[in-house]
């Protein structure tokens, strides 16, 4: 791998931190890593995004947040200003939990609602809606219809999981999300990558961009095999 290649790798994580217990102290440090190894976004929840955007102020590096997170079953409004707050607080990125429920009962509408809601918050303020599906919940089908449903409420990527669900990212789902939703929308691999193997294989099937906690070992993995 050259240097071009692993700082590509880099660039392209949303180095996260998501855990209920996450301290202070983990997310100055989870900065500092974004900021040393030039990661794209830092992903932290609601309450830190003032302090992770006052650490990477000035840098390349973006602050990343989610909505309805982690069950995706808050009503729209709450999603809205969730991310409203957000990105008044500093975050550019807000990944959002689709309502999983809604999806499985067939309201479409109310899926396609429920993301514009929040896309439009998002894009009025200039920031990036990502569209958790969580795909361990789904079927095939139901992935794609979530895929439709994003792409058509104007999202600007759609996410494979969480994190908390049942599953994580497999390089099967990836190609299934990229197949519907063309070359124009973006695909997050998030869930249980933990290795810079895995990474290769979740881009090599479609992602522009991988969310993982394990951000450090695998861009060190991806280094000591540069050329």
């Amino acid at each position: 791998m050259t240097v071009a290649e692993w700082r590509g790798l880099a660039a392209i994580i949303d180095h996260t931190l998501l855990k209920p217990d996450a301290t202070e102290d983990q997310v100055r440090n989870l900065c500092a890593e974004a900021l040393q190894f030039g990661f794209c976004s830092v992903c932290v929840n609601p309450s830190y995004v003032a302090l992770a955007a006052e650490l990477v102020a000035g840098s390349r590096v973006r602050v990343c947040t989610v909505a309805g997170f982690p069950l995706g079953a808050s009503v729209s409004a709450v999603k809205a200003l969730e991310a409203q707050r957000a990105i008044a607080d500093g975050a550019q990125e807000v990944d959002m939990v689709l309502n999983i429920g809604a999806l499985k009962s067939g309201a479409l509408v109310t899926v396609r609602m429920d993301i514009a809601a929040v896309v439009e918050v998002c894009h009025s303020a200039g920031a990036i809606c990502k569209v958790i599906l969580e795909t361990g919940y789904l079927s095939d089908a139901e992935k794609i219809e979530a895929c439709r449903q994003a792409v058509s409420a104007g999202a600007d990527f759609v996410k494979t999981s969480t994190g908390f669900g049942p599953g994580g990212a497999t390089a099967a789902d990836i190609a299934l999300m990229r197949a519907t939703v063309g070359p124009q929308v973006g695909i997050k691999a998030a869930g249980g990558i933990r290795t810079y193997e895995a990474a290769q294989e979740m881009v090599a099937a479609g992602a522009n961009r991988i969310g993982v906690s394990s951000s450090v070992q695998i861009v060190m993995a991806a280094g000591a095999g540069r050329a």
